[in-house]
């Protein structure tokens, strides 16, 4: 019998995203229903993950504004991280999905747009009990590490970035 893990990735470094959509590949490589709701990439995003998550037909739900901290619109942004934890409760209660990623969620937590136990509380009581959730995000809050049962520090060494050279398609996009 499977037990549901809840997984979370956070940190400074990169590679939280990617470390989840690794997950994700395995598992629907294993024929398990994914799906992937995300609180911040903007709506109009293209990304390479995107891409090909089309390709392989994994259920794909971007419903943010962008980076956040470039906002002009912050309460329309936590409107969005609102409704992103909506779509993603009738996601996680509808029993249809074996893995649900929740992809930068831990910045709705840190900005105050949702009240991390509130969703720790609602998911004690909905989430089923063979389902896999994955949150990421950098600075996840102590209530959702001590939840989860499985926590991942992506901790920055080093970076291109440091060096002047930007964000590279197929690396980082």
């Amino acid at each position: 019998m499977r037990y549901g893990l809840v997984m979370v990735n956070t940190g400074n470094g990169k590679g939280k995203t990617t470390a989840m959509l690794g997950t994700l590949l395995r598992a629907w490589g294993r024929q398990m229903r994914v799906c992937v709701v995300q609180f911040i990439k903007a709506e109009t995003g293209n990304w390479g993950e995107i891409r090909a998550a089309k390709k392989l037909e994994i259920e794909w739900h971007a419903l943010g504004d962008g980076f956040t901290w470039t906002s002009k619109d912050l309460d329309a942004s936590a409107d969005k991280a609102r409704q992103a934890w909506a779509l993603a409760q009738e996601k996680i209660a509808s029993g249809a999905y074996d893995v649900l990623a929740l992809d930068e969620i831990t910045y709705a937590f840190h900005y105050g747009w949702l009240d991390v136990n509130a969703v720790i509380a609602w998911l004690r009581e909905n989430k089923p009990s063979t389902l896999h959730v994955i949150f990421t995000g950098r600075d996840a809050p102590p209530e959702l590490i001590e939840y989860a049962d499985l926590v991942t520090e992506m901790r920055e060494i080093k970076h291109p970035f440091q060096k002047g050279i930007l964000a590279q398609a197929g690396v980082e996009f």
